[in-house]
């Protein structure tokens, strides 16, 4: 038995193993969002919810995943049927085992491509982020049990791994990196901004609508409650911060479009 065909069997595994793992991420999260719509079923008519859009392309992954996972098990069990031992003999036989696998690898390969070329589309989107600034949850390095959203410059998107290499630009104390810091980021946890040149890119967050947005004049972001009912795309939003009481009072701070994102599902600050 060859190298080559075993070597290719278990990469079909390892991606199937893969899929299997993200379905049940993606699946995880399909079911936050039914249980948070079946506790609270009013929230589905409520201007500004983003559960509906996000639960739509959740499913749409979910979809994906599922076709792709056909295809990498169809191409494993041809994989396995070549290594097999033949069947019974006779002509007859040997001919329809001859029609069907061929039938088989036609069928094989076209999902094959099909599969390749949707990952390949989202691997491109996914890569199209180097250079651009977005919102991304890390790690800070004093607390390791403490997340924060950050403004940081995507540098490079492994798509091996699915992570992205991350800088934060903002001077820190850490010498030794110059002041900056990297993280390493799944793509789960990049919210890409809204293009401040293209405000039609933007989402449109209604009064009382949950928010992640950039609190002005740092590079961090927090969670907000909208205020005002813009008239323009490019007016800036109108925003309450949670825990940003002054003297008793909730103050409303004005925060560009451009850095004003959806809230993650089940976001902690």
């Amino acid at each position: 038995m060859s190298s080559s065909p075993m070597s290719g069997i278990l990469e079909s595994s390892k991606e199937l193993d893969r899929l299997k793992k993200e379905q049940e991420d993606v699946l995880g999260e399909i079911n936050k969002i039914h249980k948070k719509l079946q506790t609270n079923p009013e929230m589905v008519g409520k201007l500004g919810d983003s559960s509906l859009s996000r639960l739509k392309s959740l499913y749409t992954l979910a979809k994906d995943l599922s076709e792709n996972e056909v295809a990498v098990s169809d191409m494993l069990l041809n994989q396995l049927d070549a290594l097999l031992p033949s069947g019974p003999p006779g002509q007859q036989r040997r001919k329809i085992d001859s029609n069907d696998q061929k039938r088989k690898r036609m069928k094989n390969d076209s999902e094959i491509s099909r599969m390749s070329s949707s990952m390949r589309s989202q691997l491109e989107v996914f890569a199209s982020l180097k250079g651009q600034q977005v919102a991304a949850r890390v790690t800070v390095t004093e607390d390791a049990d403490k997340d924060e959203w950050l403004i940081v410059k995507v540098t490079n998107f492994d798509r091996e791994t699915k992570e992205y290499e991350v800088l934060d630009e903002e001077p820190g104390d850490d010498e030794d990196s110059g002041g900056q810091r990297k993280y390493k980021v799944p793509v789960s946890h990049i919210i890409p901004f809204p293009k401040q040149n293209d405000p039609s890119s933007a989402q449109d967050f209604h009064p009382g609508s949950h928010v992640l947005a950039v609190y002005p004049g740092t590079t961090a972001l927090y969670k907000a409650t909208v205020v005002n009912t813009r008239k323009r795309k490019t007016e800036d939003y109108l925003l309450e911060f949670d825990d940003d009481e002054e003297d008793g009072t909730m103050p409303q701070r004005n925060v560009p479009f451009y850095n004003v994102v959806p809230l993650p599902e089940g976001h902690r600050q």
